[in-house]
């Protein structure tokens, strides 16, 4: 069998760029060839980026401070403008200006929207897109959360979106006496002050994992539990509920509990989301379950707001395969009332309550914009508000950050997909920890499968058709119908990269994983 060292110069890479060398042998066809060039040539793109962030990094050419903005925005009074336009929050837009906004109206058209990714093999300034630093980032970060809330991008809660509003009306308030200072601790370092935003995915269990499991404190209450299903009435049920490890088991009652359950749940790979009114005290929490058919829906509903932080913290660790013993429980605990505080209305006899010129509609979605007058949403924004009038500019915005990442659908991007074997297409939602197969017609969630499940996947170039392998030889392939499986590939290339990363090795990256993951043929 002959072989072949080829030399092809791409013109992509530009003139100056030395030509790409690949083997070949007698027996690869012409296809084969150009899929060479082709991962190559990408290959090379990505390289020459990477190696540039990288030096830059190493070399200390990063943007420096004076007076409080990059040096480079300080070499004008034009420029200096345009910084602090940059890091300040605008004013809210008139509610007819919002409702011209382009919104999508159903999963499909947000799926189209993530056809529109730029090229991960170069820079942003190649693609035209400027990008700063410090407070510019920090607000810019706010304003994509509040319009992806203002648009209806993601589903939120009316109690959720009145404390939204209310952080909205306290934001615009206080940029206009209040300004970011670059020297300020929170701001000295912004990947520190953007530290509660991180993006962090489950690895594999370690040895100490295993020995919190078998240590593991449980959970024990009566709660009540709801099974919603087509033609029937049935309502909630109180049983006795026991949470261990990763697992649901209820009881009919607490003197029974040393027999067998009626019924257990491992809740590993479960969708989990807060279905709560503060002022209706109601504390429930819905689950998606993974069954062998599909998804099965479980409602759980707690007696008050004590009792709903621990067990939606617990169902929370669960789905991510984590227990009761993990040392984030008290922490998502503390969240969680942190938030249920923020909706509790408190009622004042400040003028402030009458103030007839907050401009309500602008500052929640077209959805309540038609469901309420704006003397309607006045006291109630005002009410929420009493809760977050003592913050300061930069932990107002970041506590909006925070309760939009904590949000169910945050992070989900969408794609219009045909899984092998079916004869109609589907949603794929993609988030940075798992994979989301949705039904197209209604939007339900059919099967959710975790990153830290899977074993190996790989994309046929040819067919354009992603190939995923999970424990339990669980296999699944489609194509992509809204976007190219290129982005699919380094969806979730990329997100296991990233859960390879840790702040301690932030100067450190492991290249040649990087280009595996996201740029390779063959993933794993």
């Amino acid at each position: 069998m002959a072989a072949w060292d080829l030399s092809v110069s791409v013109e992509e890479l530009g003139p100056d760029a030395p030509p790409l060398k690949i083997s070949v042998t007698s027996d690869l066809h012409i296809g084969g060839v150009i899929l060479k060039v082709v991962e190559k040539s990408r290959e090379s793109m990505s390289d020459v980026l990477f190696r540039r962030v990288f030096i830059c990094a190493l070399a200390g050419i990063i943007p420096k401070l004076a007076n409080g903005m990059p040096a480079f925005f300080t070499e004008t009074p034009e420029t200096e403008a345009v910084y602090k336009m940059l890091a300040v929050s605008q004013p809210a837009p008139a509610p007819e200006t919002i409702a011209k906004l382009y919104r999508s109206t159903n999963i499909t058209e947000k799926a189209h929207i993530n056809s529109r990714w730029l090229d991960s093999s170069r820079s942003l300034l190649q693609q035209g897109v400027q990008y700063d630093a410090d407070a510019v980032r920090l607000t810019q970060l706010y304003e994509q959360a509040r319009w992806a809330i203002l648009l209806e991008e993601i589903e939120c809660t009316e109690e959720e979106m009145m404390v939204f509003a209310a952080l909205q009306y306290h934001i615009g308030k206080v940029s206009l006496t209040e300004q970011f200072v670059a020297s300020c601790p929170a701001m000295d370092d912004l990947d520190s002050a953007l530290q509660c935003l991180e993006v962090k995915m489950e690895g594999e269990s370690s040895a100490d994992d295993m020995l919190e499991t078998m240590t593991a404190p449980e959970l024990h209450d009566y709660l009540k539990i709801f099974r919603p299903k087509r033609l029937t009435l049935k309502g909630y049920k109180q049983y006795w509920f026991t949470f261990k490890d990763t697992t649901i088991s209820y009881f009919k009652s607490k003197e029974e509990s040393c027999k067998e359950p009626i019924q257990q749940m491992n809740l590993k790979g479960c969708e989990v989301a807060p279905d709560v009114s503060v002022a209706g005290q109601k504390f429930c929490i819905r689950l998606l379950i993974p069954g062998p058919e599909g998804m099965n829906e479980v409602y759980l509903r707690c007696e008050h707001e004590q009792q709903y932080s621990r067990w939606m913290a617990a169902c929370r660790l669960a789905s991510k395969g984590k227990t009761l013993a993990d040392s984030s429980f008290s922490s998502e605990v503390q969240s969680i009332q942190s938030f249920l505080a923020m909706q509790k209305t408190t009622p004042s006899t400040n003028a402030a309550q009458t103030d007839e010129s907050i401009n309500t509609h602008s500052l929640v979605s077209p959805r309540y914009q038609k469901k309420y007058k704006p003397k309607q949403l006045t006291p109630r924004i005002l009410e929420a508000y009493q809760n977050v009038a003592q913050l300061s500019l930069t932990d107002a915005i970041q506590k909006f950050l925070q309760i939009w990442q904590a949000l169910p659908d945050f992070g989900l991007s969408y794609i219009v997909v045909r899984f092998k074997g079916c004869r109609k297409d589907e949603v794929l939602g993609i988030a940075n920890n798992r994979l989301i197969r949705i039904d197209l017609s209604v939007g339900d969630v059919v099967k959710t499968w975790r990153y830290n499940t899977m074993r190996q996947w790989n994309v046929n170039w040819d067919i354009k058709q992603v190939a995923i392998e999970f424990d339990g030889n669980v296999n699944i392939a489609f194509s992509c119908v809204t976007a190219d499986c290129k982005i699919v590939h380094e969806y979730i290339g990329g997100y296991i990269f990233m859960s390879t990363r840790s702040r301690e090795q932030s100067n450190t990256l492991n290249e040649e994983l990087f280009h595996k993951l996201t740029g390779g043929h063959e993933a794993l």
